[in-house]
């Protein structure tokens, strides 16, 4: 159990709580009235401290603004059953926010500011956990570079924060999803396992162009084929073959760890699913949903929790699935309420308190 660390807080003079219609919360549009700030400089994190949510002022020249070192996190807070406020899982986020910034040249952030940080900024703002069904807070963790130059090299400086929004379902309704077959998401040897925010900035064109088209996101293949499937814009994806559930696998690193897609995997393990994590390929998916074997897809990820997919689009065939006869992702959807509900034991100790 890690020390207690002592971090100065300074609170709002007048809560911003009731302003807030908890009935209508669309995804990170409202932000809680403290958020947690730190800064990196001389090779040791310092400064560190909780204040009211405020804009930030910095220079035009920020390094960030320029050449792009910039990672973050989404991980969600939620109220049990008895009243509790807890973290989902988030020692995994810690750990896949640090291979981030591994892979973009920038300094770890300390397990003690991290989520000795993020615990505290919760507990002063835990009444903004709204206490509804697939409502939740959502927690952003972030780091971008501050040195005020320009130059393409790592900067000296950075600066961390966490910002905490409560938010509703991010995806309320079954989602038509299409295949993207011109653009390129990552490649081998590329960033494409790391959250950054070039990752999503790159996607943005692909996803327009989709919604154009009257569909919710695109599902990203490799970027030599466009045959080999990635993730959705915003969350992993899964196949449902029969009594099989498949889900691309990390190996090229090419997709993002998802600690989702991993809570996923474990309970439907858990339930006696046989779940492959491997390559597959669009024709596999085309001939199991003319064959009649493909009967679920389904999407993971902490903003979207699991979003079923009603239709996947790859050129001009379209794959209508039945989503009111889907089992296995209404199980794990189901499972995973439980835990972080506190109506199931939590077996693997995901669950933090705050």
């Amino acid at each position: 159990m890690m020390e207690t660390m002592e971090i100065p807080v300074t609170r709002v003079k007048r809560s911003r709580l009731a302003e807030i219609d908890f009935n209508h919360l669309p995804f990170g549009k409202f932000f809680s009235d403290h958020m947690l700030e730190a800064d990196y400089a001389d090779g040791e994190w310092k400064k560190v401290s909780i204040k009211p949510y405020q804009p930030i002022s910095f220079e035009p020249s920020l390094m960030a603004l320029h050449y792009g070192q910039s990672i973050f996190e989404g991980i969600k807070a939620y109220r049990l059953q008895n009243g509790e406020a807890v973290i989902f899982r988030p020692y995994d986020n810690l750990k896949r926010f640090n291979i981030s910034a591994d892979r973009m040249e920038m300094p770890a952030v300390p397990e003690d500011i991290f989520i000795e940080g993020m615990r505290q900024l919760i507990a002063l703002d835990r009444e903004w956990i709204p206490a509804r069904d697939e409502y939740s807070l959502y927690i952003r963790p972030f780091m971008f570079a501050t040195d005020t130059a320009l130059g393409v090299k790592p900067s000296e400086t950075y600066k961390f924060m966490i910002l905490l929004s409560p938010t509703g379902p991010y995806y309320a309704a079954p989602m038509k999803i299409y295949v993207e077959e011109k653009y390129t998401r990552a490649a081998p040897g590329g960033v494409g396992f790391a959250k950054n925010a070039g990752n999503y900035g790159g996607s943005l064109k692909a996803a327009a162009e989709a919604r154009a088209q009257g569909y919710d996101q695109v599902l990203w293949t490799d970027a030599f084929e466009h045959k080999w499937l990635q993730e959705v814009g915003t969350m992993n994806v899964f196949f449902v073959f029969g009594n099989t559930v498949v889900t691309p696998s990390l190996e090229e690193g090419t997709i993002l760890e998802g600690v989702t897609r991993d809570s996923v995997i474990r309970v439907l393990r858990e339930q006696g699913m046989r779940v492959e994590e491997r390559k597959i390929n669009i024709d596999e998916v085309t001939e199991g949903h003319r064959s009649g074997k493909l009967t679920e897809i389904f999407g993971s990820g902490t903003a979207a929790t699991i979003s079923y997919i009603k239709e996947l689009r790859y050129k001009d065939y379209s794959m209508h699935l039945h989503v009111d006869g889907y089992q296995t992702a209404p199980a794990a959807k189901k499972i995973l309420t439980e835990i972080r509900e506190g109506k199931r034991p939590d077996i693997h100790s995901w669950l933090v308190k705050v």
